[in-house]
């Protein structure tokens, strides 16, 4: 699906739902913040995930007191028959999300995977605000990445730009990247290396404590080596899939999201070691491509869904809900 970044004046919704956390924003014309709240997602079960969305958008017209348009970001991606696709919230898969939450709400929805949502919000007044070419990417309990070009988030034919976190780990060196199994049914995926899980999995191989990202970071900062070592590690394959990134799209900007993204070090790291893959034709000049944080973290997302929403149509707050079937 793609979304332009000049967006109409009016307020707008974003959805953004998690595996754990069903988060809503409403912004203003000028796109400033009106209204925000979290829920928790019910766990495993779609029609109450509907119910929970739809109380959302409810107390949302309430606040806008007019119309607005509403978009959605998800895990997984929209099938040719409507149906969800590749979610890590399995009870979404193979559902017609998009149509039941229209008959719901009594209006057009805008639906968006999660990451291209990230890269619409960055792309649109985050940290590849201007820029060309921006690949956006979460690091967090998976891994995912969305594209903008000029203004637009792309999807493609089969709703799959930008699946980097499915593509094999590049130039993996045998003994130090182990071929893990993903849940996609392949084994070696960036996933199963760079994500928050993964990094911590890396720790404990190489017989660190069971700890958390963050807190291998700061352990790392305060002179653990085995910490240090593991940020490492995770810096050099993040390099590695990176610099594959940039020979085939050559981003101006790539921007990071998720829990993993908190790590400093990273932006530091990673791009004193990415030039080494990058093609240069034995010309050694620097990679220009900039490395960056998201500007609006954990928000970003759920922004991105609703610049996504700025371009459906939007009825006002007395329409009626239709049946959710």
């Amino acid at each position: 699906m793609s979304a332009d970044l000049n967006h109409g004046p009016r307020a707008a919704l974003g959805i953004d739902l998690g595996g754990t956390k069903i988060e809503a924003l409403l912004l203003s014309e000028t796109g400033t913040e009106r209204w925000r709240q979290r829920v928790a997602t019910p766990a495993g079960d779609y029609a109450e995930t509907l119910r929970a969305i739809a109380a959302l958008v409810e107390r949302a017209r309430s606040e806008a007191g007019g119309a607005l348009g509403i978009g959605v970001g998800t895990p997984g991606s929209l099938a040719a028959d409507g149906r969800i696709k590749n979610a890590n919230s399995v009870c979404l898969n193979g559902q017609p999300l998009q149509r039941d939450l229209q008959a719901l709400l009594g209006q057009p929805v805008r639906i968006a995977n999660d990451a291209n949502c990230l890269a619409l919000s960055e792309a649109t007044d985050g940290a590849g605000a201007g820029a060309d070419v921006v690949f956006a990417v979460i690091l967090g309990t998976g891994v995912g990445a969305g594209i903008a070009v000029r203004g637009r988030v792309l999807a493609g034919p089969n709703g799959l730009a930008g699946e980097w976190g499915h593509n094999p780990l590049p130039w993996a060196v045998a003994g130090d990247d182990p071929l893990l199994d993903c849940y996609c049914g392949q084994r070696g995926c960036n996933e199963t290396l760079l994500s928050g899980p993964a990094l911590a999995h890396d720790h404990v191989r190489h017989g660190g404590a069971e700890l958390g990202a963050e807190a291998i970071a700061a352990a790392a900062v305060a002179g653990d080596a085995a910490c240090a070592a593991t940020l490492q590690r995770h810096a050099h394959r993040l390099a590695r899939a990176l610099a594959a990134v940039v020979n085939l799209l050559d981003p101006d900007v790539i921007v990071l999201a998720g829990g993993v993204s908190r790590i400093g070090s990273t932006y530091q790291q990673v791009p004193r070691l990415w030039s080494r893959w990058v093609f240069s034709g034995g010309h050694r000049e620097p990679v220009r491509t900039r490395l960056v944080p998201s500007r609006h973290g954990d928000a970003s997302g759920v922004r991105g869904a609703a610049w996504l929403g700025r371009d459906a149509p939007a009825t006002s707050a007395g329409t009626g809900a239709g049946s959710c079937g």
